[in-house]
């Protein structure tokens, strides 16, 4: 008999994955791949949206005829920022335009001279600077910068809802690719900003439905249910939402670490200035407070300048255990001794002073830096909302000493870690299954763990 399963693409930025979960949300099947990028127009690096769509279809075909699986559903969890213009027979009319492509300062300044004054927009928007980051601004600078184009689009569709759109025909909208630092929403309206009706954009965004919504459909002779998809952020936070019934604010690391608290009471930061305080949406719509800091860059960066100076192992920074002794030094007469290349901060100084006497030192107080950078940005997250619990995934999840840290300095909040490699799938599986998540989810599928603030004697 065929085991029945939930099929999920996970794309992003470098690799593409598909996944297959079992009824309990256990991965039964996972394949990877990546693409070399294209180039645009402008011969700017984008996705190849060609070879994706190809991808996704043969991997698909394929599962549908493999004896073992029965697919139930499928759902897609992609990166965000960037849209897919089809035209009236669902055809893409542009490249997949990549985020960080530059934004004609021209256009920016012509957007502001119209809906301004800026800080105002950034703080109505929940956004923290206008560019191609914002997947609206991209749709400003086509309708200004390419009309005859732009008088073509039938549909602009969020890249989630376009991989949803290959296999089920059908254009929509979803909250959470519409929240995360598009400037399309404006958050105390809970609808539209005015400067999208007033350009007439909202003809071409297709129908808002919830992100749990699924089409059911035959597909190639199969019943499946198919999603509507999701913005990979927000996927990540879906299983954590779902199973802790108490207030928690996730610490999630990687590149990027970004902490989002999804029960705010106050969404729009009030800091106008600051770039790293965004807003996300939950499934529902409603705001995820959220803030940003370039951890796991500057991190590589600095520990590949301790394992020159020190002449270690390149992977000899894994097996750094936490030092209390160390710390104790450190702490004595503590001072900043980094200069970060990726994160500005006004606690760091003129040029970097490391004259430690071995790796394990100099490490210790890099890392009690970055964890002092990422107390603030939990910090700004979580506001005046009272929460004491923070749930910490991704890269620095099995980092002994920047854990031992963090829990040191937050001893009044129970930390626990996660190992969430399947984070952002095991999220667009989620939402659109009917099962009810009860707190032993993360423990079983998680690998949860509870972390107790060390001592310091003497």
């Amino acid at each position: 008999m065929k085991q029945k399963v939930t099929a999920v693409f996970d794309i992003g930025k470098t690799n593409k994955k598909f996944f297959l979960f079992d009824k309990d949300f256990k991965e039964v099947h996972k394949e990877y791949i990546s693409f070399d990028e294209i180039k645009d127009e402008d011969g700017f690096p984008t996705e190849n949206l060609p070879a994706l769509k190809q991808w996704l279809k043969e991997v698909f075909n394929r599962i549908l005829e493999a004896k073992e699986f029965k697919v139930q559903a499928i759902n897609f969890s992609t990166y965000g920022a960037s849209l897919v213009h089809i035209d009236e027979n669902g055809n893409p009319l542009t490249p997949l335009y990549n985020y960080l492509k530059p934004l004609d300062q021209n256009i920016i300044d012509d957007f502001f001279s119209k809906y301004g004054p800026k800080e105002e927009f950034l703080k109505t928007t929940g956004c923290s600077d206008l560019s191609m980051l914002n997947s609206g601004l991209q749709l400003y600078w086509l309708k200004h910068s390419k009309p005859e184009v732009y008088k073509k689009i039938k549909y602009s569709l969020h890249l989630p809802q376009y991989l949803s759109y290959i296999f089920a025909k059908i254009p929509l909208s979803e909250y959470t690719s519409i929240g995360c630092h598009t400037a399309l929403w404006d958050y105390g309206k809970k609808d539209y900003h005015s400067w999208v009706y007033k350009e007439g954009i909202d003809k071409i965004l297709p129908p808002i439905v919830s992100t749990e919504t699924s089409i059911n459909m035959n597909y190639n002779g199969n019943r499946i249910k198919i999603g509507v998809g999701i913005h990979d952020s927000s996927a990540a936070l879906l299983p954590y939402v779902r199973s802790i019934k108490k207030k928690f604010a996730l610490i999630s690391t990687g590149t990027w670490s970004i902490v989002f608290n999804p029960f705010t009471e106050n969404p729009i930061s009030t800091d106008t200035t600051d770039k790293d305080a965004i807003n996300y949406m939950r499934i529902n719509g409603k705001p995820v407070k959220a803030s940003r800091l370039f951890l796991g860059n500057e991190y590589k960066i600095q520990v590949e300048k301790l394992r020159e100076k020190y002449g270690v192992d390149k992977d000899y920074h894994r097996s750094v255990k936490f030092s209390c002794d160390t710390f104790k030094e450190i702490n004595k007469d503590f001072k900043f001794h980094f200069k970060w290349e990726s994160i500005v901060d006004e606690d760091m100084p003129e040029k970097s002073e490391v004259s430690f006497d071995n790796f394990e030192y100099a490490y210790h107080q890099l890392m009690t830096e970055l964890v002092l950078l990422q107390i603030k940005s939990v910090k700004k997250a979580i506001g005046d909302d009272v929460i004491s619990r923070l749930y910490l995934d991704g890269g620095f999840s099995d980092n002994d000493v920047y854990t031992k840290l963090l829990s040191h300095y937050f001893r009044d909040k129970k930390l626990r870690t996660t190992q969430a490699s399947l984070g952002s799938a095991l999220g667009a599986a989620i939402s659109i299954s009917d099962t009810k998540l009860n707190s032993k989810f993360l423990k079983e599928n998680y690998a949860l763990q509870k972390h107790v603030p060390f001592i310091i004697s003497g």
